[in-house]
């Protein structure tokens, strides 16, 4: 699978991002969403969810699957979310771990940076 991000950049504390994640192979994985390496929210190809106890409340997953495209929208932003973010897949069972090494395929990242 190839996985591209988009949608980062600058805002100030409070502010809204939509990141994107393309993918060229959809079917029966499951995606997420890392700030570094540091899990943020996955979704399965059935639809179940699970949001870092972070960014719960904050941070809503969707997809579209005619445009075999996740998104990320963040609400909220605070300086403490200025990262990079990678869009990452995996066929693996034990993906509610949100660890980076059960994840087999990495996007090159977006970048999001958040002010005072």
């Amino acid at each position: 699978a190839q996985l591209v991000e988009s949608g980062g950049g600058s805002v100030q504390s409070g502010g809204s991002l939509r990141l994107a994640c393309s993918i060229s192979a959809y079917r029966d994985r499951t995606l997420a969403w890392f700030k570094h390496r540091e899990g943020v929210a996955a979704i399965d190809y059935d639809g179940e969810t699970k949001y870092a106890t972070s960014t719960k409340g904050r941070f809503t997953l969707s997809q579209d699957n005619a445009k075999n495209t996740l998104y990320l929208q963040m609400n909220n932003l605070a300086p403490d979310d200025t990262a990079m973010y990678y869009c990452a897949a995996t066929t693996s069972l034990n993906w509610l771990l949100l660890r980076p090494w059960v994840f087999d395929y990495w996007g090159q990242g977006t970048q999001v940076t958040v002010s005072e």
